[in-house]
């Protein structure tokens, strides 16, 4: 069954399956895929509010939206109290809701006492949402996870702290900072958390099918599901865990065809959102997840790493139908 819709203050989320945030992956051309295949809940890449507080213009790029994408959070990133909250309330008219990342493993970002750093900062965390939650009127949302080290598990501490200073809505990547994204996600992390606070939480961690979805929210209780990797290069996983949470049916996978279409689709939206150039570049992964499991995969990414236009790519696909 598909889970109830969940109400924020002033905003309804119809449809509580989301498309996690990614750098490099989540820009406004690959969201739009993703929505049309019917996710109903989206994110900017994550965001440095310093850098927009500086003004950078590679910051001001992750912003980009269309109206039609509702709804819509930028996810910030920082540890200034005051930095964080005056961006937050200066895109507060932007997006329906602002998410903060506690989440992000990687090291130039924890070496800087940003992302999953914070949650070994309680002090800190508190700061941070009290002013964040004071300064906007639209939701405040966060993404957390399990812990930062083996052994340690700050989430239903950080989790009780988020929701006392007015968070409305945790997601739980169930890992912790020092796995990464390897070994198996800790449901039952999520499940703690939905049981210690009062606001709804998203299970984030090893959806890749439309079957591990339902088993999320049967064996955690959670509200709603997010689905990061299990989304590069299919995004027709969304019609998936749809589907089948609504009707107990699996939709037939995309065939060959299907995918090099919606390949050269996502390529057009990509070039003319960044330039053909660095969205060809930027297609060489895409491409690659899109095409993996298929017949002769491991030749085509090789292939794929010389493309540098969209005649090379269009070729390429064309090539691979022909052989198939």
């Amino acid at each position: 069954m598909l889970p109830k819709p969940i109400q924020l203050n002033g905003l309804t989320i119809e449809v509580p399956v989301a498309l996690g945030p990614m750098a490099g992956v989540t820009d406004l051309p690959f969201r739009t895929l993703c929505r049309r295949e019917g996710c109903g809940m989206f994110y900017t890449e994550m965001v440095s509010a310093q850098a927009l507080h500086y003004r950078n213009k590679n910051a001001q790029v992750l912003l980009e939206s269309c109206e039609e994408e509702h709804p819509l959070g930028v996810q910030l990133f920082g540890s200034d109290p005051y930095v964080i909250a005056e961006q937050a309330k200066a895109l507060e008219e932007r997006f329906d809701f602002i998410d903060f990342n506690m989440g992000c493993p990687v090291p130039k970002i924890v070496k800087n006492h940003e992302g999953s750093w914070l949650l070994r900062e309680q002090k800190l965390v508190r700061e941070i949402f009290t002013d964040l939650c004071r300064a906007v009127s639209v939701p405040v949302t966060c993404k957390i996870r399990k812990g930062f080290d083996e052994g340690e598990e700050q989430a239903l501490e950080i989790a009780k702290i988020l929701e006392d200073s007015g968070v409305q809505l945790i997601a739980v990547h169930a890992r912790t900072r020092s796995q990464f994204y390897s070994g198996k996600a800790d449901w039952d992390c999520i499940r703690k958390v939905k049981e210690t606070v009062h606001i709804p939480v998203i299970g984030n961690g090893d959806i890749f099918t439309a079957r591990d979805a339902a088993l999320m929210l049967e064996k955690t209780g959670c509200d709603g599901v997010m689905a990061a990797r299990g989304a590069m290069g299919n995004p027709w996983l969304f019609r998936e865990i749809i589907s089948y949470l609504r009707d107990g049916l699996t939709p037939l996978p995309p065939a060959l065809p299907e995918i090099c279409e919606t390949i050269l689709e996502h390529a057009k939206m990509l070039i003319a959102f960044k330039g053909e150039h660095t969205a060809i570049l930027e297609m060489r992964k895409h491409a690659a997840w899109y095409l993996s499991g298929q017949k002769h995969a491991a030749e085509v990414r090789r292939e794929l790493n010389e493309v540098s236009t969209m005649d090379e790519l269009r070729a390429l696909l064309q090539k691979l139908t022909e052989e198939a």
